[in-house]
């Protein structure tokens, strides 16, 4: 830990423009001057180019080389091949290693052992360390900027203070100790294991030729006979989906059937062995996307799985319709859930569960007062009685609905507010589990149950619906006397609205996965409602450049 805290503070702190003059006052051999110069060339200029390569790292490079008083970093052999053999690791991280010049590094490194120039010796140490710093600070933060692609971002950025930051990376250094650094500042948690894991997988999928795709036809049902069954046959065995022998019979027979089964449980299809359209869609897909989209959810895990403490966690998976409390990094709570309209997306953040309500009464919300209510009522449409709603003024007075001239309010300057009772016909359902944040988001339940029989469940206004929300509530409150199942079901019946506080704060995180690995260890893969993956992939291949982040 005394490790990470230090790194953070390099990452977070030296690499955003601290000033450092230099502090040498040894003779330099030529080696070093070349490195001196080059400093102050990168200090003056903001950037410099050696062997072809920018050097990204433009601040903290000058520290670190201050640090060392200018003597090379990298002249002992096998901390060199350690760190390519580091580098090239990357690749398990979903990151690409030629973003850390390992090209130019391992075109130099014979030359530099057969005795180079002292200017080519000061190149290669200085594309060594600005490979090693870049590739701690993706690690850690993240290539990609997550503002840049996600608009309603509210992760603070993990900057920590630290005197010994430099230390560490001189350390690490000065030992050989590369791999061991990356690991420190990789997310410790098991997503992102199982996402590298995920990735390994997919990638020898891919060296062993990947799939060819199914032959698009008539829906395919148990009991068929068609001459695309083969083919389908040895798609499902790539994916280990089918472990059925190898055959060229035409019928979709049972064993098949369960593949098929198998395969679209871990793309959250319905279960029915029936091969149609969406199934033969998902099948279709080519590995290398698959692999693309396990890299974009490593970029996200890097992004917000360093914060997780505590014991219990509760995770919202947005793209996966699911809702997990995790206690002690073990699933005990499963359920689905049903998540914001693709023009009013569920936000991506994460807060803290501090109380829930039993059966709560619901004032409608801003966006559905401005977009849904407001438009109708000045259509001249019952939307009140529809929707069961009362009118208050400001002193909680009921306002007969009549005497409002709804043709002159927005939503913007509605001098009322509308309310829903509880009830079995509440759009809140029975329980509503809070967490304050500025997006106005929670989790509740909800009277509309079949929606949860949907594939693909994007129907709220942004707010998530909970399925088994009871349950979850019974975990939350974490006190199995006063509040089991059975006292629990009591209070909801009786109909009044009751506010009841946690025993202690349980960190809930809202995240958009569309790749990961169930409770049984099986890739999964889902579709992406929001239409995030593409972006962030352009940006995780884009070449990277230390932008707003690394400056606040």
């Amino acid at each position: 830990m005394r490790r990470l805290v230090s790194l953070s503070i390099l990452l977070l702190t030296l690499l955003v423009g601290v000033s450092h003059g230099a502090a040498v006052s040894a003779p330099l051999d030529r080696t070093s001057e070349a490195l001196r110069e080059n400093v102050d060339l990168l200090r003056a200029r903001g950037r410099i180019v050696v062997a072809g390569e920018a050097i990204v790292s433009h601040v903290a490079l000058p520290l670190v080389y201050d640090d060392a008083r200018f003597q090379p970093l990298w002249r002992d052999r096998t901390r060199v091949d350690a760190l390519l053999a580091a580098l090239r690791g990357l690749a398990d991280d979903g990151l690409n290693p030629d973003d850390y010049h390992v090209r130019a590094l391992a075109a130099l490194q014979p030359r530099i052992a057969a005795g180079a120039s002292p200017f080519e010796a000061a190149e290669f140490d200085l594309l060594a360390t600005d490979a090693f710093v870049v590739a701690l600070y993706h690690l850690y933060l993240g290539k990609v900027d997550p503002t840049s692609v996600e608009a309603t971002w509210n992760f603070d950025p993990r900057a920590v203070k630290d005197a010994e930051a430099l230390k560490f990376l001189r350390e690490a250094i000065d030992a050989g100790r590369i791999a061991g650094a990356f690991d420190d500042v990789r997310p410790k948690h098991y997503l992102y294991d199982a996402g590298r894991r995920a990735l390994a997988e997919y990638r020898t999928i891919e060296a062993r030729g990947g799939w060819q795709p199914v032959p698009v036809g008539p829906k395919l049902e148990p009991g068929a006979i068609d001459a695309r069954v083969p083919a389908l046959r040895r798609r499902l065995a790539a994916t280990g989906d089918y472990a059925g022998l190898p055959s060229d019979d035409a019928t979709y027979d049972d064993a098949l059937v369960a593949a098929v089964k198998a395969f679209q449980s871990r793309h959250l299809m319905t279960t029915d062995g029936v091969v149609g359209v969406g199934t033969l869609r998902e099948m279709n897909v080519p590995v290398s996307a698959r692999i693309d989209q396990l890299r974009v959810n490593l970029e996200r895990a890097r992004w917000v799985l360093h914060e997780i403490h505590g014991p219990d966690l509760v995770i919202v998976d947005v793209a996966g319709f699911n809702a997990r409390f995790l206690r002690d990094g073990k699933t005990i709570f499963s359920s689905k859930v049903i998540v914001g309209k693709p023009f009013r997306q569920t936000p991506i953040f994460r807060a803290n569960i501090e109380y829930v309500v039993l059966n709560p009464t619901w004032t409608v919300p801003p966006t559905i007062l401005d977009q849904d209510v407001l438009p109708g009522m000045r259509r001249g449409e019952n939307v009140l009685a529809r929707k069961g709603l009362s009118v208050y003024d400001r002193e909680n007075r009921r306002v007969d609905p009549a005497s409002i001239d709804w043709k002159r309010y927005t939503g913007r300057n509605f001098p009322y507010f509308l309310r829903q009772d509880a009830g079995d016909d509440n759009a809140l359902g029975r329980a509503k589990v809070m967490f304050p944040n500025p997006h106005l988001v929670y989790l509740h339940d909800t009277p509309s149950r079949e929606l949860f029989d949907r594939d693909e469940r994007t129907f709220s206004s942004g707010c998530i619906r909970v399925q088994k929300i009871l349950e979850l509530v019974t975990l939350l409150l974490d006190d199995p006397q006063r509040w089991n199942a059975a006292e629990l079901a009591k209070v909801v019946a009786t109909g009044q609205t009751r506010t009841v506080t946690l025993p202690r704060k349980v960190p809930v995180l809202l995240i958009y996965w569309t790749a990961d690995r169930d409770d049984a260890g099986r890739v999964v893969f889902k579709r992406d409602p929001y239409g995030r993956d593409a972006p962030l992939k352009k940006a995780l291949d884009a070449p990277f450049r230390f932008g707003s982040r690394a400056q606040a």
